[in-house]
């Protein structure tokens, strides 16, 4: 064998060793309203790093509420810009790792066409029995739909006919499932191909506080080179094309 082809050999396994003692697993919080996204994401980052993003996905308060429990948690994807900002102050997450990856959009939604007309009328004529939304408590896409029915002068009529979900993938699944006849969701959720199923109204963004939701490096995430890779990944034009093809805007 030629020197030229052995050294070459020989730098290809080793670049291969160096990459697999690189990379690492990456456990991550993420808010539900991010599930389908995440895993693209997640997926492309795999193929270019080697890490292995290990997601959990569920409410942002839930999520704060076990890393102060001490939950293995490396980094976070929140629905909001509060809990990292909050996390930071605590000592419980990296300052100057925070950035906001994304804006979301507050859909009201029903799986069926022409329950949720253009102007969301809907909630002012009623003619339904259920409403779902996420509890405002844990999720910010639920404080933005009690925003929203405040500011319409409903919250007071529907309150009744509230059915609250855990976090966003639920109330979404309220809906689907036909136990609720409309509800309050994420536009990424409904979004398929460029196109809603169902019927729908996006709520106007000056009827609720923008969801801006933060990424931040968590204390056990600290130092580590995987973690830092995906909070640099999370912001390439890759990943912001990505973002943007699910019906989210970009800081």
């Amino acid at each position: 064998m030629k020197p030229s082809r052995l050294i070459s050999l020989c730098l290809t396994a080793l670049a291969s060793v160096s990459f697999g003692a690189c990379a690492d697993e990456l456990s991550v919080a993420v808010a539900a309203n991010f599930t389908a996204p995440m895993k693209q994401i997640a997926a492309e980052f795999e193929k270019d790093t080697g890490h292995k993003v290990i997601a959990s996905f569920g409410s942002t308060g839930k999520f704060y509420a076990q890393i102060k429990n001490g939950a293995p948690f490396e980094v976070l994807l929140t629905a909001d810009d509060e809990t990292p900002t909050k996390l930071i102050k605590e000592n419980a997450a990296v300052a100057g790792s925070q950035f906001t990856y994304a804006i979301g959009k507050l859909m009201l939604w029903s799986a069926k066409p022409g329950v949720v007309d253009a102007a969301g009328e809907v909630l002012k004529k009623g003619g339904f029995d259920h409403i779902a939304l996420v509890d405002p408590k844990l999720a910010p896409y639920g404080a933005a739909a009690v925003e929203a029915m405040k500011a319409l002068g409903v919250y007071d009529s529907l309150q009744p006919k509230v059915v609250t979900a855990e976090n966003i993938a639920q109330a979404y699944q309220f809906v689907s499932s036909g136990n609720s006849q409309l509800g309050f969701v994420a536009l990424s959720q409904v979004l398929k191909d460029g196109k809603i199923e169902g019927s729908a109204w996006q709520v106007p963004a000056n009827l609720y506080t923008p969801i801006r939701q933060d990424a931040v490096v968590l204390d056990k995430g600290r130092g580590k080179p995987a973690a830092e890779a995906l909070i640099k990944f999370l912001k390439t034009d890759k990943t912001k094309a990505i973002i943007k093809s699910f019906g989210y805007e970009l800081s």
